[in-house]
């Protein structure tokens, strides 16, 4: 009788260890789906951060793709017409070389831009039609010297003459004289084509990076906060580097070169500079000036506040310049608009 009886109480533990065994399992099972549920109710509470897309870098100062011919525009740099120029800050290429007198004139580049206002416009020089050519582009002008209009067939130069209403208009309301107050814009020049080629040859002259380039990871630069390039007696540009804007803000004889419908400074990415040497032509009476400009020689690349000295060479008119380091590599630039200043032979230039 007293064996029966222990039975009976091992059957009852052992049904209570079951009992608790089970309800042990209904219990965690229970928590387990009670925490994924709150889970779940959290994880939807919570703002999720947007997934960040790193956007493709893309230059800015040109469109690689674009087989469009620039126009290559002659600007007037007479001191009473400079206060007028308009639209320089939209070239992404800017020349600067002496004229007769000690003066200078621009040769401003523009492609695929939509600008209202360039000018004011003045006549063309002969040596001027190399850039014109090495870019292959529209040599937009009104007037021209004698050397000039010779040679424009047999350079086979494309050129668009600015006049009074198709492909231009004279400012009436500036107090100069006309010759100051002649101005053109995009949409105007596209008027003055006509059949001419619109799809450029040649690639672009300069080599873009769309990375920054700091020059002071190389041995041999040096610092280039300040920059000033003599032309003569009459003319000298200089430039001031903004560390914050990273440009270089311009100057001419000391004064902020300033663009007359914005009222801004005009500011350049890339400096390149060199010299060549420049005469008088004989028998000129109006001074004209010849450049020796085909051949070779030093010069400087001037960006983010340091220079670098560089070399170029140029084989013939139609030829693009080619600027190198002096390790013989070719020289890429900033992404950004480019001035590049030829210089007379042994005038000034300063760079600290």
């Amino acid at each position: 009788m007293k064996k029966k009886k222990n039975k009976m109480n091992i059957n009852k533990k052992v049904n209570y260890i079951l009992v608790g065994i089970f309800l042990l399992i209904l219990i965690s099972i229970g928590v387990y789906f009670f925490i994924n549920n709150n889970k779940k109710l959290l994880d939807n509470d919570i703002k999720k951060e947007p997934e960040v897309v790193e956007k493709e870098k893309k230059l800015e100062i040109v469109d690689l793709n674009s087989k469009t011919r620039p126009y290559a525009i002659m600007i007037n740099n007479i001191g009473v017409a400079r206060p007028l120029q308009s639209g320089l800050q939209d070239a992404y290429i800017m020349y600067e070389m002496i004229v007769e007198g000690g003066l200078t004139r621009y040769l401003a580049l523009f492609l695929d831009k939509d600008v209202e206002r360039i000018g004011s416009v003045r006549s063309a020089r002969h040596y001027y039609l190399d850039y014109v050519l090495e870019n292959d582009a529209f040599y937009v002008h009104h007037g021209q010297s004698p050397q000039a209009q010779a040679q424009f067939s047999s350079l086979g130069v494309d050129r668009i003459v600015v006049g009074d209403s198709k492909t231009g208009w004279r400012d009436k309301k500036l107090k100069v004289a006309s010759e100051h107050t002649l101005f053109t814009s995009t949409k105007k020049l596209e008027s003055g084509i006509g059949s001419k080629r619109t799809e450029r040859k040649k690639e672009l002259l300069l080599n873009y990076s769309i990375e920054e380039i700091n020059l002071d990871k190389y041995n041999n630069t040096k610092v280039a906060n300040n920059v000033s390039i003599e032309y003569s007696n009459h003319i000298k540009s200089s430039y001031i580097y903004d560390s914050i804007s990273k440009n270089y803000k311009r100057l001419v004889n000391g004064k902020e070169h300033v663009d007359y419908v914005t009222g801004k400074q005009y500011t350049f990415k890339n400096i390149i500079t060199y010299q060549v040497r420049n005469y008088l032509i004989s028998g000129d009476s109006s001074g004209r000036q010849e450049l020796n400009n085909i051949g070779e020689g030093n010069g400087y690349y001037i960006t983010n506040g340091y220079a670098i000295p560089i070399t170029w060479s140029k084989s013939s008119r139609s030829s693009q310049t080619v600027y190198k380091y002096q390790s013989g590599e070719e020289i890429i630039v900033n992404d950004g608009n480019t001035f590049i200043q030829i210089q007379p032979l042994k005038k000034s230039l300063i760079i600290n």
